[in-house]
């Protein structure tokens, strides 16, 4: 893989994705990801599921510890095949192409769908800035704009998209670090909160079946994994990350505990500030972030508190496009989706699959068709995560003698962890919400057909091969 960017003289064939990103872009790229608008607004949902401010703590810890488990296996993977489309080629070299591209498959078109979502609740944001000024037409179109600007925006060189995440993720972090300072100083608030429940409010949009006992902490902590989701997402540009063997694990570890430590002190200000039973009844329209700083600040520090949420929202969107599209780049190279989609330009991106994504996520937000996607994301999300995981164990065994730049700290203790809990997590879901856990599955068995069709023309599968590429 060559260091120096293509030109447009340079025949496409010969054209190789370029090692740009460096520790701070790399992490900004997670931090944009993963601070996008979970935490401003799951703490309501939560409180219902697990009653108390320090139920509510303990769920935000238990995710993020998660979390960290999750990262620690990925930067191992990471560094044995940095490549673009990352845990598309961990699954395969563990368990073969038919799972890689399972994963390929479901995780590209529930992307479109999270393209989708994020330009609708940008645009919720930007009208609630506008005191809800914005007509009908323009809630209908500016999520289509929006989606459009980003994919240009993603077209252009890698260096440049890390740039433009670094001043996104430097805004995200701002607003979090405001809430939760302003808060322990600017207001007279209680401890005595803490205390306090706030599984009797109303809890709009829970059902009873997510409340308290194993069903709510389960389905809390699927709130906090989305409000964390994105931390594996760096391994997808790991084609484009240089001197991968130092900087992919240093960016996943390092940016999730400082997530960590960002959540669990926006949380707490949330609970000082606000009674959990205020939380609790709190309808769906409403961020607990809003409430918190109306509270401690006024309407004008609320005002410019959601010019933040609106750049927030943004760059998710932003961080979705760009690492998303490298995983259909990744199938389109290994002959499981069109070869078009594997095409690099002369800016060194594969602008088709940049394309590609941008405009799946035209079509769901014209058709509005993404709600069930969005609804069993986190739960298809964690299957491959929970495969991820055990891909370590198997390939320790499989190829012993493969380069590992970076090893799983605490194995196999760690990643046996991650995998317990991942298995809880998804036998949650079936029992607190069974109708997305079959909608996942639905999803992935859909994939079937499509890998028969790609498959029946490659040679044999080979576990070996899956080390090398881009």
């Amino acid at each position: 893989m060559t260091s120096g960017a293509p030109t447009d003289a340079t025949p496409p064939s010969d054209r190789r994705l370029v090692r740009a990103l460096t520790v701070i872009p790399a992490t900004a790229v997670i931090l944009a990801n993963i601070i996008g608008t979970g935490v401003f607004v799951k703490a309501r949902v939560m409180t219902v599921n697990v009653g108390t401010p320090g139920m509510v703590l303990v769920v935000w810890l238990c995710a993020g510890l998660l979390t960290l488990t999750g990262a620690l296996v990925h930067a191992e993977l990471s560094t044995m095949m940095p490549r673009s489309g990352g845990s598309f080629h961990f699954i395969g070299a563990a368990f073969g192409r038919r799972w890689a591209y399972l994963y390929g498959w479901t995780y590209s078109v529930a992307l479109g769908a999270s393209v989708a979502a994020v330009a609708i609740l940008f645009v919720t944001f930007l009208n609630d800035l506008t005191g809800a000024a914005l007509p009908d037409w323009a809630l209908t179109l500016l999520p289509l704009v929006t989606i459009l600007v980003a994919t240009a925006l993603n077209l252009a060189t890698i260096r440049s998209t890390g740039r433009v995440a670094t001043a996104l993720t430097a805004v995200k972090v701002a607003i979090v670090l405001g809430i939760g300072v302003g808060a322990f100083v600017l207001f007279d608030g209680s401890w005595a909160h803490f205390s306090q429940s706030g599984a009797e409010g109303v809890g709009e949009g829970v059902p009873q079946s997510a409340r308290l006992g194993a069903n709510g902490f389960g389905a809390a902590m699927l709130g906090a994994l989305w409000s964390y989701n994105g931390w594996a997402i760096i391994t997808s540009l790991g084609g484009e990350v240089k001197d991968p063997a130092r900087t992919l694990p240093r960016t996943m570890i390092g940016g999730t505990l400082l997530v960590i430590a960002l959540y669990m002190l926006i949380n707490a200000a949330y609970f000082y500030v606000l009674t959990p039973l205020e939380i609790a009844n709190l309808p769906e329209s409403r961020s607990v972030a809003n409430a918190t700083v109306l509270r401690f600040a006024g309407s004008t520090a609320a005002a410019v508190m959601s010019v933040g949420l609106v750049i927030s929202a943004y760059g998710t969107l932003h961080t979705t496009l760009l690492v998303g599209s490298r995983v259909p780049f990744a199938l389109a190279r290994k002959g499981l989706m069109p070869p078009g989609l594997g095409v690099i330009s002369a800016r060194s991106v594969p602008a088709v699959a940049v394309l590609a994504i941008g405009a799946w996520g035209l079509v769901l937000a014209l058709t509005g068709t993404f709600d069930i996607l969005t609804d069993i994301y986190v739960f298809m999300l964690w299957i491959f995560y929970g495969l991820t995981g055990s891909a370590v164990f198997v390939l320790r065994r499989r190829l012993p003698d493969a380069e590992r730049p970076y090893r799983t700290w605490g194995y196999p203790v760690v990643p046996a962890l991650f995998l317990l809990v991942t298995f809880f997590l998804l036998v949650n879901t079936f029992l607190a919400t069974p109708a997305r856990a079959l909608w996942g599955v639905l999803l992935v068995v859909a994939g079937l057909p499509v890998y028969a069709y790609y498959a029946r023309r490659l040679e044999p599968d080979d576990p070996a091969a899956w080390l090398g590429g881009e």
